[in-house]
């Protein structure tokens, strides 16, 4: 069963099942629940079910999405978390460690500059 499309851009679900392919990962492996979120939205969000939990069933991995108020856009983000998270036990970088070592990479420049700049 291929991939249902999401709330979002069609270039976002193409990604979506490109990422999934790539991972080996298809929507039969992952069992999915909703459940009422909590936080800001006042009774809309205590009357509907708009928090997705995903569970992959062949790691055990589980993620909990309850980001927006829209079920089909937090059913998007947790499969993408999801995704992320199974990427990093395969031992690929995440998002978070590329945006780390870009930033690990700026200030080593920045400082690199700086001894360079007081040092003359």
């Amino acid at each position: 069963m291929a991939v249902r499309p999401f709330a979002v851009s069609e270039e976002k679900n193409r990604w979506l099942r490109q990422r999934m392919a790539e991972l080996g990962v298809t929507e039969e492996e992952i069992e999915e629940k909703f459940v009422r979120s909590s936080g800001a939205g006042g009774q809309h969000v205590n009357k509907t079910s708009t928090c997705v939990q995903l569970r992959h069933i062949p790691t055990g991995i589980e993620v909990k999405c309850m980001q927006e108020r829209s079920q089909s856009l937090n059913r998007f983000l947790a499969r993408r978390e999801l995704l992320e998270r199974i990427a990093a036990l395969k031992g690929e970088p995440t998002a978070q460690e590329r945006k780390m070592e870009k930033l690990r990479k700026q200030k080593s420049k920045r400082k690199k500059r700086s001894t360079q700049k007081y040092s003359e």
